[in-house]
């Protein structure tokens, strides 16, 4: 289900990960009035690759996240949507040389919430459980709001939190097609980040948006299970510290595999794995998480 792919999208969002997600099937259609739990697990490790400026070298991370999500999927205008919540506990250590001390972090901490409403407004037909079945995909168009809600752990005093202290909003569109056994995803969102007037030792950062596509090849294993070959390329979000520009732009991109399968009728397990093909300034991680989803 598409909201296994949001709930592990959500998973890779820990600190310093924004716009780094891969969501396979954010834009198919599936029945309305279902309700969906989610639990989720992602690790990821690798090195952060800060500007020259930046008084962070030679750092290195690992980040643990658990999420729990909801949604909800009903008709909006004869067409699907669906409404989902999720929340996160981060836990991450690693070493870097800063101010040119070593220095080391070590912490559990919770992320920002995140809400998001998507709707497929065009080739996905509002229907219940007992008619999908019987429904022949295609085309699909769809767009989506996401924000996140600066209630995550922060404090000025850590150059790194798992909170952000401050409001982002991210509108997207997206569409998938089907030819067969393939589907063909497209994706792309716009980030736009609120100024934290309470940054590291009481600095104001601002941040430019940062624009991403994704793109996905999916494979129909049948009886429920699909695989996704996943790629994303992410530019912009320079940050200001005071009003003075970090030359910290991103231009990076991620290639992923997605494998989901179903464990019973209401039950199902999603396992993915990720890694960095191109960066020009932030992390270069690899990720695995795994999400198991279940529909009441």
């Amino acid at each position: 289900m598409r909201f296994a792919a949001c709930c592990a999208a959500y998973l890779l969002a820990g600190p310093g990960s924004l716009a780094q997600d891969l969501e396979p099937r954010s834009y198919t259609n599936l029945p309305v009035k279902q309700t969906f739990l989610a639990l989720g697990y992602a690790r990821s490790e690798g090195d952060l690759s800060p500007t020259p400026s930046s008084p962070l070298q030679n750092a290195e991370m690992t980040i643990e996240a658990g999420v729990l999500a909801l949604a909800r999927s009903f008709e909006l205008a004869g067409d699907s949507a669906k409404f989902d919540i999720a929340a996160s506990r981060v836990c991450y250590e690693g070493s870097a040389i800063f101010e040119g001390e070593f220095a080391t972090a070590d912490r559990c901490e919770y992320g920002d919430p995140s809400v998001k409403l998507t709707w497929n407004f065009y080739g996905a037909p509002a229907l219940e459980l007992q008619d999908f079945g019987q429904w022949q995909p295609g085309l699909v168009v769809g767009a989506s709001l996401q924000a996140t809600v600066p209630l995550g752990t922060y404090t000025a005093r850590h150059l790194i939190n798992a909170g952000t202290n401050r409001w982002m909003l991210r509108p997207g569109l997206g569409m998938s097609y089907r030819v067969g056994r393939w589907y063909i995803d497209l994706q792309g969102s716009v980030r736009v980040f609120e100024d934290n007037d309470d940054n590291f030792r009481g600095t104001l950062l601002e941040q430019d948006p940062i624009y991403s596509l994704q793109s996905h090849l999916i494979y129909m294993l049948g009886r429920g299970a699909w695989i996704s070959a996943n790629l994303n390329y992410f530019d912009g979000g320079e940050t200001y510290i005071n009003g003075n520009a970090r030359d910290d732009q991103v231009e990076n991109s991620r290639l992923g595999v997605t494998l989901s399968f179903p464990l019973s009728a209401k039950q199902s397990l999603k396992l993915s794995a990720s890694t960095g093909v191109l960066t020009r300034v932030g992390n270069d991680f690899d990720t695995a998480s795994v999400v198991w989803l279940y529909r009441f």
